[in-house]
């Protein structure tokens, strides 16, 4: 099996720095620009299954992706959501927000972990011979690398815009 993982181009919101969290996000004109690249760079992969995020920014990035692939259905999934950030989602990001020390309505890296860890073992299971791309979310994408992996992976340990690519046996 063959996993690749990338995440949703630029949003609107990410120019403004806005905490989107569970919300929607609209993609920006670089943003489309930059997920119509990632189709290109992809377009002679063997890819098979594409999944992504149930939120708008993903799915319009895989949209932008799937054109190259006009015989793949987009599957989305909800564990591969961007991590919850209660009260803050739809507000700007403090400045001087304490990620070490987050407010108790913001989703724990454990629970995205739980996430992560059920998501790929579901494709382990279902896809074992195949090659999945998946278009998630910065937060989440650092718990499915240690999901894959076994080992932890810290968040900022995991380049925002790159592609990250494990071939599973």
């Amino acid at each position: 099996m063959k996993i690749i993982i990338t995440t949703h181009s630029q949003t609107i919101q990410n120019t403004k720095k806005i905490c989107t969290g569970h919300l929607n996000g609209e993609l920006s004109e670089q943003g489309i620009k930059d997920a119509n690249s990632l189709g290109l760079k992809f377009k002679n992969k063997k890819i098979t299954v594409v999944y992504s995020s149930d939120l708008e920014r993903a799915k319009d990035t895989a949209k932008e992706i799937l054109k190259y692939y006009p015989t793949l259905k987009l599957k989305t999934d909800k564990r591969i959501r961007e991590r919850f950030f209660g009260k803050l989602q739809g507000k700007p990001f403090p400045k001087d927000l304490d990620w070490k020390n987050l407010p108790a309505d913001i989703e724990t890296e454990a629970d995205m972990q739980v996430r992560a860890d059920e998501f790929i073992n579901e494709l382990k299971n279902k896809h074992s011979e195949e090659t999945v791309l998946i278009v998630c979310h910065d937060g989440i994408k650092a718990s499915l690398i240690s999901a894959i992996v076994n080992k932890p992976v810290l968040w900022q340990d995991v380049t925002k815009t790159a592609v990250h690519e494990f071939e599973i046996k």
